[in-house]
């Protein structure tokens, strides 16, 4: 019986293999988060009021294309998701915080859509570190579809961190430097002061 196939790599395997990969700095003490929840600007503008968290970048993961431009991203075609990347000291907040903001902040069972933000850019995915974040991801994600606090699957992707490309220099700091912009003041306000009421004991 020729088994040769069942010994390789799966074609979803062998294209994560195949993508382009960045490094990673991390400062010595802390950890690094990469996660996707719709549009990054929404995502940033919440995890830069958390204790704990530093360096909240916006940019583009999990793709096949080195260094995407944002129409590139948009496209739907690179495959890259919009992400934040950021430190968090673990001593200040665990990354079972972080999931529970995480998934407490957006809807992650749409699959490839945010509310009017429409495409595979913008769906939701945890870009793992580490075996530890892969086997917390998958354990909470398990125990929230359990529990019933979604009337639908979660369909958030939990896959190995490859790449991340940093965001061209307007998509970083967006709410607080367009903050009386027709999406922040609409989209992102609403949902930012209510994670301020969900979790005041956490920021900042």
């Amino acid at each position: 019986m020729n088994t040769a196939c069942a010994q390789g790599p799966t074609k979803k395997e062998k294209a994560m293999q195949e993508l382009p990969k960045t490094v990673v700095e991390v400062p010595q003490g802390w950890e690094i988060a990469t996660l996707g929840a719709g549009c990054f600007w929404c995502t940033e503008a919440i995890y830069q009021n958390l204790k704990g968290i530093e360096q909240v970048r916006s940019g583009y993961s999990g793709g096949h294309i080195p260094n995407p431009s944002y129409k590139q991203v948009t496209s739907g075609t690179t495959g890259h998701a919009e992400v934040i990347q950021f430190y968090y000291d673990p001593s200040t907040i665990s990354f079972e915080e972080i999931l529970e903001i995480f998934w407490s902040t957006h809807d992650p069972t749409t699959l490839n859509r945010q509310g009017a933000d429409v495409g595979p850019q913008y769906r939701s995915a945890v870009f793992f570190h580490s075996e530890d974040q892969k086997a917390l991801a998958e354990f909470y994600k398990k125990k929230l579809d359990e529990s019933g606090a979604f009337n639908k699957p979660i369909v958030t992707e939990i896959t190995p961190f490859n790449n991340f490309y940093v965001a061209e220099d307007y998509h970083q700091n967006y709410y607080n430097d367009n903050g009386m912009q027709p999406y922040c003041q609409f989209v992102i306000r609403p949902k930012l002061e209510k994670f301020k009421k969900a979790f005041a004991e956490k920021l900042k």
